[in-house]
Parts: C-alpha cells; structure tokens; sequence
C-alpha cells in the first residue's frame, strides 16, 4: 500500500458524514505506519468504542469504511475470522457492520462480515504457521493476497 497522509485518510471514507471524519481517531502510531508491508490499513478507534476503520487501496485510490462492532459476544467456542481466515477464540472474532454508501446507507442499509475484534488481519496472515490445528496450512503469500482481495471485496459491497 503507498503512503497515505492523514488528509488522504479521512477524504477516503465512503460512507460517513463531515461530522463523523471530524471526529475520527486515527491509530496513535499512525505516523510510524510501516506502509511497505501493508496492503490494507484498519484499526479500532482509540476514543469511539466499538468503532473501527479500513482502508484500501482500489485502482490507485484510497477507499476508507467505518465499521461498527456489534456489542455482544457469540458464544461459540471459536470463530474465523472472514478476512484473514484465522481461527480463533469466539472473543477475538467480532460481527462488524458497515452502513452502504450514498442513499442506501441513508436509507439504513449496511452489510457485515466477522473479523478479527482487534482488525489485526493483516499481521495474522503474516504468520508462517497457522494459530489452530484445523487451519489449511497454506504459503503466507497465498494468506495476504487472500485477505487483501476479501478486504476489497467488503469494501465493494458497501459501495454498491
């Protein structure tokens, strides 16, 4: 992922208002952000609890979504996370919804996925050994190129 400047973060987002990127925190060590070895960015918000943000990069563009946790637990004993397709405990894999761009999202209209509570997805791929005994064992290149494509994937239907 190129380098984003704070400017460029906040104009990314696609379904908040002028109000919300007003009040969105970006992560605290926002500007030791080692871009090189990102391919997506997101983060829980420091300040809003429940929120948290990704950001990708589609076409050269940078295409940021605010996401909402949901505030309750499953519980299930485990759960896979959708983008980086890592089993984990139930508590660390949360439902976060997204409200769809433009009139839909006025409208009320969201989508959601499970990922990983902390938005870690991008260094859980990173790891050479997969975290539980049932995960297919597959090259950490295959793992990031898969989580970077369902990444955008989410991004896409919060647009349409």
């Amino acid at each position: 992922m190129r380098p984003l400047t704070e400017d460029e973060v906040r104009a990314s987002f696609v379904n908040v208002v002028d109000e919300e990127i007003r009040q969105l925190q970006l992560p605290h060590d926002f500007l030791l952000t080692d871009w090189d070895h990102l391919d997506f960015l997101a983060w829980r918000d420091p300040e809003v609890r429940g929120r948290g943000y990704v950001v990708t990069e589609q076409d050269g563009k940078p295409l940021g979504v605010a996401l909402r946790a949901a505030s309750t637990t499953s519980r299930a004993r485990s759960g896979m996370c959708d983008i980086c397709h890592t089993l984990q405990p139930a508590d660390q894999v949360s439902l976060f919804t997204a409200r769809k761009a433009g009139d839909a999202g006025a409208h009320g209209d969201s989508v959601g996925t499970y990922i990983c509570a902390d938005l870690s997805c991008h260094e859980n791929v990173r790891l050479a050994a997969p975290l539980a005994p049932s995960e297919m064992r597959a090259s950490v290149d295959r793992r990031i190129d898969g989580a970077r494509r369902r990444t955008e994937r989410f991004v896409e239907r919060v647009l349409a």
